[in-house]
């Protein structure tokens, strides 16, 4: 796709210069499938790996309308419309509903199933453990997510772990596709506060912190980067990159990247999960596993002296 055949885009409400020096598309390693070495090169190059035509459709499709089966049972599509449009009640607000993986075959079969364990194990080079906690985002129109890093959300354990971002149905640039910061993994030093911090602890000699934390079961901060990404991307330079998606495709990027996602412009619901995959034999985030991950939830909070 041209720069010249894109519609006007924004991020968090604000116009993205579509211009080739601030905006790009992912490149694909589709053709390194059969080469654990290469795709290990590229995804330390990069700081992430595009594959496109990885899954089944069918597999796909069927978790799409399972998820779908439950947005409508909530009345959050457009009963007007057919079930696998996915077009979002006017007046209703859809956005983070991991209740739609809940007890979801369908879901599990495509984020555990032997295609993605079979990846992660290439690319670690051994036996795989997987979070259990499984991100969903169903969003209509609206903003999509401001800029972050996933390592404040999940580094309690080991940092060799990788986000797999899973697109259920075609997802054009203007339905909020995920978009990575070109290169920001090799930028990490600038952010390295930022990146040692974790929302989920708290200073026990703060009360304001105590309170909002371990009591209100709130977050230390937010967990963004900026809320514009826009300047984000003048102050750290590189480009946003992104993809016209289609079922079938996902992504896989480093804790250290930094990502977030385009603005919907439509009625149509996107549909996407996040995972996290890493080497069996090293530690794991205590808040991701079982079968109910404590999560955000007070379980998880940790308090520190300040």
């Amino acid at each position: 796709m041209s720069t010249l055949a894109l519609p006007a885009l924004t991020a968090l409400g604000l116009p993205v210069d579509t211009n080739d020096a601030a905006f790009g598309w992912l490149r694909s390693s589709e053709d390194l499938l059969g080469d654990p070495a290469a795709l290990q090169a590229r995804l330390e190059d990069d700081g992430y790996l595009l594959i496109r035509n990885f899954f089944p459709r069918e597999i796909i499709r069927t978790a799409r309308l399972s998820m779908l089966r439950r947005l409508d049972g909530a009345n959050l599509l457009d009963k007007a419309h057919p079930l696998e449009d996915g077009i979002a009640t006017k007046d209703k607000t859809i956005t983070f509903m991991p209740e739609l993986a809940r007890d979801n075959p369908d879901v599990k079969r495509v984020v555990f199933g032997p295609e993605i364990v079979g990846f992660y194990e290439n690319i670690f080079g051994g036996p795989i453990r997987h979070f259990d906690y499984i991100w969903v985002r169903s969003l209509g129109r609206g903003h999509g997510t401001s800029p972050h890093c996933d390592l404040v959300y999940m580094g309690r354990g080991t940092h060799r772990l990788l986000t797999c971002w899973i697109p259920y149905g075609e997802v054009p640039v203007e339905q909020s596709p995920l978009m990575l910061l070109e290169d920001s993994h090799k930028k990490s030093a600038r952010i390295k506060n930022y990146l040692e911090s974790d929302v989920d602890t708290y200073c026990e000699n703060r009360p304001e912190q105590v309170k909002k934390v371990k009591e209100e079961g709130g977050w230390s901060h937010a967990g963004w980067l900026s809320n514009n990404p826009v300047s984000l991307r003048e102050k750290f330079g590189g480009r946003w990159l992104t993809a016209h998606f289609q079922p079938g495709d996902f992504l896989t990027f480093r804790m250290d990247m930094i990502h977030g996602s385009l603005d919907n412009a439509t009625d149509r619901v996107r549909l996407s999960t996040d995972t996290r995959y890493q080497p069996a034999n090293e530690p794991i985030d205590e808040r991701w596993i079982g079968a109910n991950p404590a999560a955000h939830g007070k379980a998880g909070k940790r308090g520190r002296i300040c």
